[in-house]
C-alpha cells in the first residue's frame, strides 16, 4: 500500500477503533461485548499455539524460568519493602512514645507551676547565620498565642515568643545572645540576669557581688511585671562555674541550662500565668547523695592462728 492521504486516514481510523475496543473490553470485564470473539479466537488458534509451544518447549521452559526468576525477584523486593515499612512503622512508634514521654513531662512541669499552657511542636529552626537561635512552632494567634509569652518544656525554660502568625509563631531561644531573663537562686534567693551564649553555658550577672555561690546551685526565672515575657518559677539551669568576685559590684556565674536546645520537639506556651509564684516547686528533685558503704575489718588474734603437732603456733 502506497503512503497516501487515504492510507493514513485508514490507519488512524483502525487505531481509533482498536483503542475503542480495548476501552470497552477493559470496562466490560467478564461481561465485555468482545468476550465472545476472544473465546472464538482462542478456540481457533489454541491448538495451533499448543503445537507451536510443544515444538519449542525447551525455549518456552527457559522463558518461563526467566519469568519465574523475575517473579521471585519481585517477591524479594516486595518483602524488602515490607520490612523497610515495618521498620519505619516501628520507628514511628518509637517516635510517638518519645512524644508521649515529652508531653507527660511537660504536663507535670506545668502542673507543678500551675501554668496554663498551649502545647505545640517545633516544626522549623531559624537560620544559623548571625548567631541567632530561634525555632518555629505550630501554634499561633488562632491558638491564643501572643508576643512575649514564656515557652517551656518538661525540662525548663525554652525561650519567649517574638513573632506571631495565624497558625505559627517564632520563639527566641534562651541561649541566644540577644536573650536576657531575670533569675533567682534556689538556695540564697540571690537575683541576677542570665544571657545566652549559643552552645556555651548561660552567663549570669548576680546583682550582689559578694553573693555566696557554688557549683550545683540552681536557678529559676524571677518573673516579669505582668508575667510578660516571663512567668516566675521556671527552671533555668544549674551553676557549673563561678568567677572570682574581685571586688566588683556584680558577680558572674555560668549556668548549664536544663533544656537541650538542639533537640527541641514538644513545647508549651504559657497562656495563663500562675496565681502565685511557685518559687522552687518546679525544680526537679535533687539527686540523692550516695551513702557510704560500711566496711568491716577482721583482725586475726593469736588464738585464731593454727597450731602445729606439738601445740606450737605456726
Amino acid at each position: 500500500m502506497r503512503d497516501t492521504r487515504e492510507s493514513r486516514l485508514l490507519l488512524v481510523l483502525l487505531i481509533a477503533i482498536a483503542f475503542a475496543l480495548i476501552t470497552v473490553d477493559i470496562r466490560g470485564g467478564e461481561a465485555s461485548p468482545v468476550e465472545g470473539a476472544r473465546r472464538a479466537a482462542a478456540a481457533v488458534f489454541g491448538p495451533v499455539e499448543k503445537g507451536v509451544a510443544g515444538a519449542v518447549d525447551p525455549i518456552g521452559n527457559a522463558i518461563a524460568a526467566v519469568k519465574d526468576s523475575g517473579t521471585r525477584h519481585n517477591r524479594v523486593s516486595e518483602l524488602e519493602h515490607e520490612n523497610a515499612a515495618l521498620k519505619a512503622k516501628l520507628g514511628s512508634d518509637d517516635r510517638n512514645r518519645s512524644k508521649v514521654r515529652q508531653l507527660d513531662s511537660l504536663l507535670k512541669t506545668a502542673g507543678a507551676g500551675q501554668y496554663g499552657i498551649k502545647g505545640a511542636q517545633v516544626i522549623a529552626i531559624g537560620a544559623a547565620q548571625g548567631f541567632s537561635w530561634t525555632v518555629t512552632i505550630d501554634a499561633g494567634a488562632n491558638d491564643g498565642i501572643q508576643r512575649d509569652m514564656t515557652v517551656l518544656n518538661g525540662d525548663g525554660l525554652v525561650g519567649r515568643v517574638t513573632t506571631v502568625g495565624p497558625n505559627t509563631a517564632t520563639v527566641l531561644l534562651a541561649n541566644d545572645p540577644d536573650f536576657t531573663v531575670g533569675t533567682r537562686m534556689e538556695r540564697t534567693d540571690e537575683l541576677g540576669f542570665a544571657s545566652g551564649q549559643g552552645d556555651r553555658p548561660l552567663r549570669v550577672q548576680l546583682l550582689n557581688g559578694k553573693a555566696k555561690v557554688r557549683a550545683g546551685d540552681r536557678l529559676v526565672t524571677f518573673g516579669s511585671q505582668g508575667d510578660k515575657p516571663f512567668v516566675p518559677g521556671v527552671p533555668v539551669g544549674r551553676v557549673v562555674r563561678v568567677d572570682p568576685s574581685g571586688g566588683d559590684l556584680t558577680r558572674t556565674v555560668y549556668v548549664q541550662p536544663y533544656v537541650g536546645f538542639t533537640k527541641l520537639d514538644i513545647v508549651g506556651v504559657v497562656v495563663q500565668a500562675p496565681r502565685n509564684d511557685p518559687r522552687d516547686d518546679v525544680l526537679p528533685p535533687k539527686p540523692e547523695k550516695p551513702k557510704p558503704t560500711p566496711t568491716v575489718t577482721v583482725t586475726a588474734t593469736p588464738s585464731d592462728m593454727p597450731t602445729g603437732p606439738a601445740g606450737t603456733q605456726q
